[in-house]
């Protein structure tokens, strides 16, 4: 494990996004709030937030951070749900784990909910986005660099 006691606590924000692709059935069954199981987006936004919370129990030599704020968000397309995890702190590393880690099991969680009505639902395109503060700086992913999965479909 990377020794931080040295730095300096400053702000620091991470952004991830990816997406589950299903059947434009299946995202109309989410969007109306008609999914056997609940209500998906609620469940997958607490779901979230604890995966942010936990990512030092799930990542072995990840360092455990003061979260100061998670949020999430959801936009739903035709036959995509993407999901983004925004993650704050004020403190000696990064969050850009904890933002991933929110991404990712939202992404589970909506798959858990959906999967008795699609079961050809895929999990894509995971990435940091955006992070912000450290020594290393700012990074903005840019929007001309494509996703593998776009990469192959090229």
């Amino acid at each position: 494990m990377v020794d931080v006691t040295p730095k300096e606590p400053t702000f620091r924000r991470a952004v991830a996004k990816g997406r589950v692709y299903m059947q434009p059935e299946t995202t109309s069954l989410v969007a109306r709030g008609a999914v056997t199981k609940g209500d998906v987006l609620a469940v997958a936004r607490v779901a979230a937030i604890q995966a942010a919370k936990r990512t030092a129990d799930l990542l072995p030599l990840c360092h455990s951070v003061m979260i100061g704020a998670v949020s999430v968000n959801f936009e739903i397309k035709d036959d995509y749900i993407e999901v983004e995890s925004q993650v704050d702190t004020v403190d000696r590393t990064g969050v850009e784990m904890e933002a991933l880690t929110a991404c990712s099991v939202a992404a589970l969680t909506i798959y858990d909910m959906c999967k008795s009505a699609d079961k050809n639902m895929e999990i894509g395109e995971v990435a940091l986005w955006e992070k912000t503060g450290g020594r290393s700086g700012s990074y903005r992913r840019s929007q001309d660099v494509p996703l593998r999965t776009e990469r192959s479909s090229m």
